[in-house]
Order: C-alpha cells, then sequence, then structure tokens
C-alpha cells in the first residue's frame, strides 16, 4: 500500500488553462481532516494521494483552497461520462424533489428503462436479462452463484469448478476473493474453498506464455477436467496492467466452455461503458459472454451495479430469491439513465477509441526514453498503464512509481496510488469525455515528471 507523507511542502506554483498549484502540499489546513480521519476509520481507508476533494466537474477536481487538478483517476474508472455532469445532477434532482428514495424490489419505471436500455446492449437482447446491485463486488458474486448453480441444476455436483486466473482482482467479498488470484489478499480464509482455482494469465510480461495450452495443462496438474467446470471468469482487462488477453486466447476460451457447458463470465466492472473504446471490453475479442459483471462507469456517479447474462442463466432463481436492497434504487438508477445518454450522445465510446490513439502513441514515446525503468507499457482507449522497474530488469519498483506519482500530484495531475502486484504501475483513465488539449496537457506533465525522478 503506498504511504505518502503529511508533511506539507513548497511547491513550484502552476497555473494553466486545466490546473492550478498555489499552495504546499499537502496544505496545511487540510491536515486536520486526514487527523480526524485516522482516529475514525481504519487505516485501510487511507493510502490514496493527501489532497480534500471539494469539488469534482467534468475532468477537472479541486480542492477547497483554490488547486485545480487533470483528472487521471475517474474516481476509480467510476465517471465515465465525467464528473458532476448537469444532466445527471437535474435527473437526481427531479428524483429527490419526487420524493422517492427508497423502493427496495418495489417497481417504478425508471428501473424499467433502464433495464431494458442495458439489454439492449447485450450481445442478444431477446435472449439476455438485467439483474441491478450495488456494487461490483456483488456482481461478481452473482456471477459466481450463477455459474455453479447452472453446473448443478443441469449437470449435477461434479460440475462444480470455478476457474479464473491469477492476479485476477474481482472484489473484496469473500465469493470475489476466492475467485481472485492475489494470494496474499485470501490469508485471512486459511481454509479455502477447493472449487476455486487459477490459471497464468497470458499477460506476455509476467507471463511470457501465452499459449491457450497453458490453460489446459494448469487444470490437468489441478486435477479439473473441463467437464467438471461450472463456471470461468476473468477481468476483460487485469486492472493491475491493464493486462488484456490475446485475441486468440479469448477465442480459444470460449471454444473450450462452449464445447463443456461452462458459463463463460467476463468482468466489466473496470472496462465498461467506453473505457476501452468500446461499449464493452469483451467486443475487442470477437466472444459472445453468458455472463457480463458491470459496476462503476455504469453510472458515472453513485453506487450501482449489473448483471447481465442469458435468460436460461439468469432465470434459475423464482420470485424473491435473487434480489439486492437496493436493486434498482431509485436515485442510481436515474444516475445511469442519464450517464449512459450522454455516452451514446455525445459519442464518448468512439471519442475514447481516437484519444486511446494519441495516448498510447505518446506514451510509447515516453517510455522510449527510459526504456530501461519503464517496463510493460499497455492499454487501450481512455486505460494504460506502466510498470515501473528497477533499472534492465522485470523486478517492480513500487518506491519510484510513488515517486512520479507524487511529482505528477505536485504540477497539477491526479491519479490514483500505483496499482498492481507490488503497487509499481502507472495507472491512466481520465474520464471519456476530457478533451485533447487537455489530455495532450497531462501527457505533458507526466513527461516533465519521468524525467525529473528518472533522470535528475
Amino acid at each position: 500500500m503506498a504511504v505518502y507523507d503529511l508533511t506539507p511542502v513548497e511547491v513550484p506554483a502552476v497555473e494553466t488553462k486545466y490546473r492550478r498549484i498555489k499552495t504546499k502540499l499537502p496544505v496545511p489546513e487540510s491536515l486536520p481532516i486526514f487527523e480526524s480521519l485516522a482516529q475514525s476509520e481504519p487505516r485501510s481507508m487511507a493510502g490514496q494521494p493527501p489532497i480534500v476533494w471539494d469539488k469534482a466537474e467534468d475532468f477537472i477536481v479541486s480542492d477547497p483552497w483554490g488547486n485545480r487538478w487533470i483528472d487521471w483517476s475517474s474516481g476509480v474508472l467510476i465517471t465515465n461520462a465525467g464528473h458532476g455532469r448537469e444532466e445527471i445532477r437535474a435527473a437526481l434532482r427531479e428524483v429527490i424533489d419526487r420524493g422517492l428514495l427508497a423502493s427496495y424490489v418495489f417497481v417504478h419505471e425508471q428501473r424499467a428503462r433502464l433495464t431494458q436500455m442495458l439489454r439492449n446492449l447485450s450481445p442478444d437482447p431477446e435472449n439476455y436479462r438485467v439483474f441491478l446491485m450495488s456494487t461490483g463486488s456483488e456482481a461478481t458474486e452473482n456471477c459466481i452463484k450463477l455459474a455453479k448453480t447452472y453446473g448443478l441444476e443441469k449437470h449435477g455436483p461434479h460440475k462444480k469448478y470455478f476457474v479464473t486466473f491469477e492476479y485476477a482482482f474481482h472484489g473484496r467479498t469473500m465469493g470475489a476473493q476466492l475467485a481472485g488470484g492475489m494470494q496474499k489478499q485470501k490469508r485471512w480464509m486459511v481454509d479455502r474453498d477447493p472449487s476455486f482455482v487459477q490459471a497464468p494469465f497470458p499477460d506476455g510480461y509476467k507471463n511470457e506464455d501465452t499459449s491457450f495450452e497453458l490453460f489446459l495443462k494448469t487444470l490437468r496438474e489441478k486435477g479439473v477436467p473441463p467437464e467438471n467446470v461450472a463456471g470461468v471468469m476473468t477481468e476483460t482487462y487485469q486492472g493491475g496492467g491493464p493486462d488484456f488477453l490475446p485475441v486468440e486466447y479469448a477465442q480459444k476460451l470460449e471454444k473450450l466452455c462452449r464445447e463443456h457447458d461452462i458459463v463463460m463470465c467476463y468482468d466489466e466492472v473496470q472496462a465498461g461503458f467506453g473505457r476501452t473504446g468500446k461499449m464493452f471490453g469483451y467486443e475487442h475479442y470477437g466472444v459472445t459472454p453468458d455472463l457480463i459483471a458491470c459496476g462503476k462507469g455504469i453510472s458515472s456517479s453513485l453506487p450501482i451495479s449489473a448483471v447481465i447474462g442469458r435468460e436460461d442463466i439468469m432465470g434459475l432463481y423464482p420470485p424473491g430469491s435473487m434480489t439486492s436492497t437496493h436493486s434498482g434504487s431509485p436515485l442510481p438508477v436515474a444516475a445511469a439513465i442519464a450517464s449512459l445518454e450522454i455516452i451514446q450522445k455525445e459519442g464518448l465510446v468512439e471519442r475514447a477509441a481516437r484519444l486511446g490513439e494519441i495516448l498510447m502513441l505518446e506514451l510509447r514515446r515516453i517510455q522510449q526514453k527510459h526504456p530501461r525503468v519503464l517496463g510493460c507499457l499497455q492499454g487501450k482507449g481512455l486505460v494504460a498503464g506502466i510498470q515501473v522497474v528497477n533499472p534492465g530488469t522485470k523486478t517492480p519498483n513500487p518506491e519510484m512509481a510513488l515517486k512520479i506519482n507524487i511529482a505528477c500530484l505536485q504540477k497539477g495531475l491526479l491519479m490514483f496510488a500505483p496499482v498492481g502486484a507490488s503497487g509499481e504501475c502507472i495507472k491512466i483513465a481520465p474520464p471519456l469525455s476530457i478533451p485533447e488539449d487537455a489530455l495532450r496537457e497531462s501527457i505533458q506533465v507526466l513527461e516533465e515528471a519521468l524525467d525529473e525522478v528518472i533522470a535528475p
């Protein structure tokens, strides 16, 4: 976990069209807020750059003391349509003024509208259904539950295994962490469910073997015949990279699932709603998931998630037995409808694809300036990451990654703390609404920070 020093330091003043730094950082007046949180919250809630968010508009985050940052976090890949969009706020005000703030699964009209909108984005609208929930972890847990239920009901108790990938992150609840591929996040469980198994992820960097044969070999070595697998789940891209499946690998995985009636789940919590330059990231692979877990960018604001999936799988549970307290709650639903309308009306999916080409071209140029320290570079659309390594190796260098992150912060460019298995990855994920000139300006800031930290 990144540890940020809360000692205020003088930093050069910044004043551009989009950025402004005019105080010490962290701002001295902000320290009592951090001290109060340290007394009232667990330390797990710390670990992000030490600024106090006061206002967020489109792609700019401001604190109460006049500082402004270009945002490369989107919260945590939430605000695809931009922060605080007036259309979303207006939709929320309308619901608030009506007075309908909670509804459980009692019906309200906008829930029907949103589920139809999401159904229409599915691979086969006639045969897919939508289940609304609150968080991405709920969505991935639901995929696990449905895949295992399908295997049990259709084939019997032998079809019980759920296969995921090493380094995967599917959430922080128990089932999501059993499916996740980060071993240190599972230590608290002590005894683990042996029906959850992981295969190496074919990222081509940490694991150079990108052949699908490695997946099949792993199942053999773990004593898991494909006919006993209930479900397979992969993030469309692993968030710590972002690392994408090779297209041929994804298609061979789909073929295996079809041959053995395995429920194929794609975790689109980070990737969905335009982030990768497609409405859903799985579209890059030419595959058709059976279940799609959605979250984060679905509303660009309030907590809401969804599973979009085949009717025969989604319909396994009878009325009242697969619900969530805030399934389709009025405020998040209104926000999601408004966000989807913005994404489609403003062509933000296509915009992400176009700006992503600029982003990756510039990042490759910057990487070539420091090839011994900037390792793997991956990205599609408006999500990218650069792994910082010890010179000439693949060994992660989280200390240098943090220094780069802080240098960007001090220049008016905001990212969340470095990600990846060791905290070595500089993650880039601006709102999809960012203008081209702001994107180019922020890339220049990153380059300046890298030059200063790597080659002072």
